[in-house]
């Protein structure tokens, strides 16, 4: 309880940062800042906060433990419906300005493109965690909410390989983002491991 009055400073200043790419594009489109390829230029940049956010939401558990402040959970549902929502953006860049609505074109690219694959599976993924991220939810689901949920590893793991195989030759990113996930999933099951064992 002793950092409640903190978070309640700390919560709207983390959502205008949340908000920060958003208003950054917004700023270069307004002043033709976004290159010789706009669409190129605002689907990487989309993509890119999607996967960032995606895997802070996941390490709020792990570092809450870290440094025995278990009040930081509250910020991990405002992390990722940012997450969620910059992946809309990713996604209705890729289906309004680059494929212009053409929903056969747009099929054929998930199935014969695996980048594609991958970028569909994970924000197809990441639909229903969204919605089911709620009070109300949560109490609907019960224990179920939980397995649910841990499909966030899946989502996140997809949009690395997705992130990999759209670079093709600089893979430092998406391999250090790849590392940290790794890290990530390996600390759950850990914690998993010793709970199931105590």
């Amino acid at each position: 309880m002793k950092y409640t009055s903190i978070f309640k400073i700390l919560k709207p200043i983390i959502f205008l940062i949340c908000l920060f790419p958003l208003i950054r594009l917004l700023w270069l489109a307004f002043k033709g800042g976004l290159g010789a390829n706009p669409i190129e230029y605002i689907t990487h940049t989309t993509g890119d906060w999607t996967l960032y956010l995606l895997l802070i939401t996941l390490t709020i558990t792990p570092f809450r433990k870290i440094v025995h402040i278990p009040e930081l959970i509250r910020f991990r549902r405002m992390l990722g419906l940012f997450a969620f929502f910059y992946g809309c953006l990713h996604f209705l860049t890729w289906c309004v300005l680059d494929k212009f609505f053409d929903f056969p074109e747009m099929g054929k690219d998930i199935l014969k493109r695996p980048f594609i694959t991958m970028g569909a599976l994970g924000f197809g993924i990441l639909i229903p965690l969204a919605i089911t991220s709620t009070r109300g939810w949560i109490r609907r689901l019960g224990k179920h909410w939980q397995t649910l949920h841990r499909f966030v590893y899946v989502a996140a793991a997809a949009g690395v390989i997705h992130f990999y195989w759209l670079v093709k030759s600089d893979v430092r990113r998406p391999v250090l983002l790849g590392i940290l996930l790794l890290a990530l999933l390996s600390s759950r099951l850990w914690s998993g491991a010793r709970t199931l064992l105590s």
